[in-house]
């Protein structure tokens, strides 16, 4: 987020704790009128500073599906292959999150899963044909204990 200044980082850190926030709430905040706060906010959107708006839903323990976390390891770590495996994990709704990794593992993943039994079946016939996997860790969640970066 290089290149901004104190108000569009000021805009940021308030729209990413309350993304329904109204402009005028926003821009009082910031301390522009809801007009230039409105043309701050559409650039940010149009440079793809950010990049969309999003809901984060419980629909109760019960009715939850399971989150695993998968670390991926390819053969190789040429752009052919990252390019390849990234393209191909966009196909596939499972798979909620994907991080190109340092370390130990090329990719994190984030998969969402009905249970154990439909795990199976992502593991093998997606995690396994993703290309140019070479091995596949993967780790149940017991519960999530933060899904934002709420301060304080």
């Amino acid at each position: 987020m290089s290149g901004l200044d104190a108000i569009d980082r000021n805009i940021i850190r308030l729209l990413r704790l309350n993304a329904r926030t109204s402009n005028a709430k926003l821009a009082e905040a910031v301390g522009l009128s809801a007009s230039a706060c409105l043309r701050r906010v559409n650039i940010l959107e149009q440079t793809g500073v950010i990049r969309g708006y999003t809901a984060l839903v419980s629909t109760g323990a019960a009715e939850e599906g399971i989150a695993v976390i998968v670390q991926i390891t390819l053969d190789r770590q040429t752009e052919e292959y990252l390019n390849r495996f990234e393209a191909a994990v966009r196909k596939y709704p499972e798979i909620r999150e994907c991080f190109l990794m340092t370390g130990g593992s090329d990719y994190f993943l984030r998969v969402e899963v009905d249970g154990a039994a439909n795990f199976e079946r992502v593991h093998k016939e997606i995690l396994s044909a993703l290309p140019g996997v070479a091995r596949i860790h993967s780790s149940f969640a017991i519960r999530n204990v933060l899904s934002s970066r709420r301060p304080g």
